[in-house]
């Protein structure tokens, strides 16, 4: 059985947490990279054998709209799916279940829902190191049961996934990162960019498209893209009591 891993994982958080589920669930695996703003991703079709699992990170409480745009495009036929959240230690609110609803409007049949947490991609002190060695070990775990339930054929239509519809309104996003002195002008970050919203001449960033997912800040060489100081410390004094306490991966039904 291959595991097809479709993912949105701007600075890598999302996928490293995926990459341990999907070991598990295939006895080899695949990635779709939806944070590709360049690809036609209607050429994604699953196939008889196939599971898949789709990943994404949680923005205030929702999924990033393009990564629901460009599932929207794959053609899931019927294949078991799991759907995963990652999240920064505060909620994942609506966003689990909105991924499942766009994952059954794909075609895929979802079988399971994890939640899972990551390192914070603004806020760092949340989930520092997060997933670590223990959230490696449960989320193996978790992806034992599904993969027996697989195995056995006893899966769960129409799993209970927590959340609310309608989901949480979207909120703009204030926290657009900007280069400093230091930048070389490499043109990486807009190169990069999963929503093509940084100019590759002025390299500034474009407010009505940046979903402040961090990519370019956590992929320049010259570390010359920051967000406001001040603006995050106001942001982390907000989540800083339900983002400090303990979280652990969840799964919701199989």
């Amino acid at each position: 059985m291959r595991c097809q891993v479709i993912a949105f994982s701007p600075t890598g958080g999302t996928a490293k947490a995926a990459e341990m589920v999907a070991d598990v669930l295939g006895d080899s695996k695949s990635l779709v990279d939806l944070t590709d703003s360049t690809r036609d991703y209607s050429d994604v079709v699953m196939g008889e054998g196939d599971v898949a699992l789709i990943a994404a990170p949680c923005f205030a409480g929702r999924v990033p709209a393009v990564a629901m745009e460009r599932l929207a495009a794959v053609a899931g036929n019927g294949v078991p799916c799991v759907v995963m959240n990652v999240y920064g230690n505060r909620a994942f609110d609506d966003a689990l279940l909105e991924m499942a609803d766009g994952a059954r409007e794909a075609g895929f049949n979802v079988v399971a829902g994890i939640a899972a947490i990551a390192e914070h991609s603004i806020m760092h002190q949340f989930a520092a190191g997060r997933p670590n060695k223990a959230d490696d070990e449960r989320l193996a775990e978790l992806a034992a049961v599904i993969r027996r339930a697989l195995d056995e054929g006893r899966v769960v239509e129409a799993p209970a996934i927590p959340g609310n519809r309608p989901y949480l309104k979207a909120k703009a996003i204030p926290l657009v990162p900007a280069y400093a002195g230091s930048c070389s002008r490499c043109g990486r970050c807009a190169a990069d960019c999963p929503t093509a919203a940084i100019d590759g001449e002025t390299l500034k960033a474009d407010r009505e498209h940046c979903i402040a997912c961090m990519r370019c800040a956590a992929e320049c060489p010259d570390g010359s893209r920051k967000v406001s100081s001040l603006m995050v410390k106001a942001a982390s004094l907000a989540i800083k009591k339900e983002a400090e306490k303990p979280k652990e991966p969840e799964l919701f039904s199989v």
